[in-house]
């Protein structure tokens, strides 16, 4: 690992002799830049082949929105790479919208570390009938682009349904935020103004090896994002390895890490009665919980584990090299 000064956006300019030398030095066969705006520039100005540009999400998504200068910029280095790999889909599909000439965009998902999340799968989800809590959650910052608040809403419509059909569930119904963020306290408020405030837990942020623990508690996990911008699940295969069933809106790349109707539900987003629905549909039916959790655990081993991510990593990386020889 080699390090460089941390000089913000000018530090990608100055950074670019050094980085050249030190490439002239070590030789690799192939570079691989992450992200489009800055590091791209870096690696476009030093011109060392081949080169993959990895596309992340704001870097496509927020940065070329910034004017005419800003989309140009990004175009540029999008096209000066052998290989642009996305992380998603729908985040290729953006990338090309930028710059149409550009070839094939192979998807290069985030992976999970499965063994990391051993001991909630092995937990399972609640089943059958019992005195036990049935926990609705998300591992989420709490902030507008992310849909907790249509979150809340589901879940207080979902209470309210089963309360008002003498359905005991309704009373055993639990609502976990684990997160933090700048929409906290006016959460919280819409907790307490929808009746569901004493049911609601406010974990606050937690570090990411905690996760898996936080996974092990909840029964549904749920993500309502509201933007396109998520441009990959993360959350959501994190939450098929611990074995949860999700529910899921249709923004961003959630949908495509999700096997609609067999590892999760997916919903419209911005929408709390079909979050509702979903929610019900498996707080009612203990089986399909833990059929759809187990159905997410082998989802996620198939297509996120680190060796699979890591080897669609590693056939972009031979396909730059053989592209650049056969030049």
């Amino acid at each position: 690992m080699h390090g460089f000064p941390d000089r913000g956006a000018l530090g990608y300019f100055t950074m670019v002799p050094a980085v050249s030398g030190l490439l002239r030095q070590i030789g690799p066969d192939v570079v691989n830049a992450h992200y489009a705006s800055g590091y791209g520039t870096t690696a476009r100005l030093v011109g060392y082949r081949p080169y993959v540009l990895s596309v992340w999400g704001s870097d496509v998504y927020d940065f070329p929105e910034r004017s005419w200068l800003h989309r140009y910029w990004v175009r540029k280095n999008l096209e000066d790479a052998d290989i642009v790999a996305s992380t998603s889909k729908c985040m290729a599909d953006k990338t090309r919208s930028l710059s149409p000439g550009l070839g094939d965009i192979p998807i290069t998902p985030f992976g999970v570390d499965l063994g990391a999340f051993d001991a909630a799968a092995g937990r399972g989800v609640s089943e059958g009938p019992s005195d036990e809590a049935i926990v609705v959650g998300t591992v989420k910052s709490m902030a507008p682009k992310y849909g907790v608040d249509t979150l809340i809403e589901a879940f207080a419509r979902a209470r309210r349904e089963l309360l008002d059909e003498g359905d005991a569930r309704g009373s055993r119904l639990r609502l976990r935020l684990v997160g933090d963020g700048p929409q906290t306290d006016e959460l919280r408020t819409l907790a307490l103004q929808l009746g569901v405030a004493d049911v609601t837990t406010f974990v606050g942020r937690v570090a990411h090896e905690r996760v898996p623990a936080e996974l092990q508690g909840l029964d549904i996990y749920v993500a309502l994002s509201r933007l396109d911008s998520e441009s990959f699940g993360v959350a959501i295969i994190e939450a098929g390895a611990a074995g949860r069933p999700v529910v899921v809106s249709d923004a961003g790349g959630l949908p495509e890490v999700t096997v609609e109707g067999e590892t999760g539900l997916v919903v419209p987003r911005e929408n709390p009665e079909a979050a509702a629905e979903a929610i019900l549909k498996l707080a009612r039916d203990p089986a399909l919980r833990a059929a759809m959790g187990e159905k997410g655990r082998q989802h996620v081993a198939r297509e996120y584990s680190w060796p699979a991510c890591i080897a669609k990593m590693q056939d972009v990386y031979r396909a730059a090299i053989e592209q650049r020889r056969g030049q």
